[in-house]
């Protein structure tokens, strides 16, 4: 008996009883559906990962400084920052001291008490991308620039829901109080994605220039600096050049941490792949499940069909001949398993993917989050289902094989 012969008692073996042949396959349905919608998601995070750095810029390196003195010889004054730029050109562009606080924030009988204020120079808006370097873009008016920061004048950028709650969409040129002091708007940012705009929310916030935002807090500290390098291939040699200064200035490595936006791609993708490998190993147990379900009904159909066994062993049937049959058989079951577990899983990747594709976006400024399996991620479920199948009818096709021909016939 050819593989086609056998394949075709296969298939009539599984339409005589289709209920129970699904229920083989269910283990195998859901084990693959899994490993695909995990696959699929985990490819549209790291997706939209890539997207995030691409328009924050390959080129963004972030310095956290820890180092505290008493507030004379060891505070680190962002002047020494600027000297490090101005210094090397050819490797740094640019640097922006990155202040985040709150404060009492009011337009005129109406206090916003969940307003974050952030304090940057005028590097953290980017001309060539029309954003900020983490991705905020303009939709009215300008963003801070050198001649504020230098003057610390009282100029501010706001979030959309600050504009449409306090100004009605109407704030290029108005005040609004911050600390107690007045900040004339002379920018609004677009929403953000597709999120709400509500107190506390991403488009509650406000720039100002950085000094400012040292006086709000009382403090000559900024606990963190945004550095942007000439280009991605410049990035590693400039954060050694950061790292050296800081450690020149501290004489501890515990004092700063700086990291670049290669670095964190890295560490952020080491990580979800671990999470995903995880994932998939619990999937994987379902898969586990449904091989020993078709393990169990190959031995039972193994003992129903004694007689036919032994019928063709009668006829010149050889071990090898059975064997196949009945291995060609589990294979079958497992491989439509398989396939019916691919549909389910594209089915339900796509699904969830649409269902939390515009929170995610409005989360991520609005890069595009795609659950779409891969065809490498369908081709490893289909062969590891058709490989469970395999495995597990390897027993009961070994065992039919070895049934004495005398004996199957007299099984009643």
């Amino acid at each position: 008996m050819n593989f086609t012969q056998s394949f075709k008692l296969a298939i009539k073996a599984l339409r005589t009883s289709k209920m129970r042949a699904f229920l083989t396959m269910l283990g195998i349905i859901i084990g693959v559906g899994a490993v695909i919608v995990i696959l699929s998601l985990g490819n549209g995070l790291t997706g939209m990962v890539d997207q995030q750095v691409e328009s924050m810029g390959v080129n963004l390196i972030q310095s956290y400084v820890y180092g505290r003195g008493d507030g004379t010889t060891m505070t680190l004054d962002p002047s020494v920052m600027y000297d490090l730029v101005a210094e090397n050109p050819d490797v740094l562009t640019g640097v922006s001291p990155y202040i985040s606080t709150t404060a009492k924030v009011r337009h005129e009988s109406t206090s916003y008490k969940k307003s974050r204020i952030y304090g940057v120079s005028e590097v953290m808006y980017k001309r060539e991308t029309a954003a900020t370097l983490d991705g905020e873009k303009l939709a009215q008016g300008r963003f801070i620039q050198y001649i504020d920061v230098d003057r610390r004048q009282n100029v501010c950028v706001i979030g959309a829901f600050l504009a449409q709650d306090a100004f009605r969409g109407d704030a290029l040129g108005k005040n609004i109080n911050v600390g107690g002091v007045p900040y004339t708007v002379i920018g609004v940012f677009e929403q953000s994605g597709d999120s709400p705009m509500q107190e506390g929310g991403r488009d509650d916030q406000i720039y100002i220039p950085y000094g400012n935002a040292l006086e709000l807090t009382g403090s000559r500290n900024v606990s963190m600096y945004l550095f942007t390098s000439t280009s991605r291939d410049t990035a590693a040699a400039a954060k050694e050049l950061v790292d050296a200064k800081l450690y020149q200035f501290f004489q501890s490595d515990d004092a700063y941490y700086t990291m670049t936006m290669a670095e964190q791609v890295t560490m952020i993708n080491a990580m979800m792949g671990t999470a995903m490998l995880v994932l998939v190993a619990i999937a994987a147990i379902s898969l586990l499940v449904g091989g020993i379900g078709i393990m169990n009904i190959m031995l039972v159909s193994v003992t129903e069909r004694t007689r036919e066994i032994g019928i063709r062993k009668s006829l010149g049937a050889k071990r090898r001949d059975i064997r196949r049959q009945f291995i060609i058989e589990a294979g079958t079951t497992s491989a439509i398993g398989g396939m019916l577990g691919i549909l389910f899983g594209c089915a339900l990747a796509t699904l969830v993917g649409t269902l939390v594709g515009g929170y995610l976006s409005s989360q991520m400024n609005g890069a595009v989050f795609s659950a779409t399996p891969t065809l490498g991620a369908v081709a490893v479920s289909f062969g590891v289902s058709v490989g469970i199948g395999v495995l597990f009818g390897y027993l009961p096709a070994n065992k039919a094989a070895k049934l004495n021909p005398i004996d199957a016939l007299r099984y009643e």
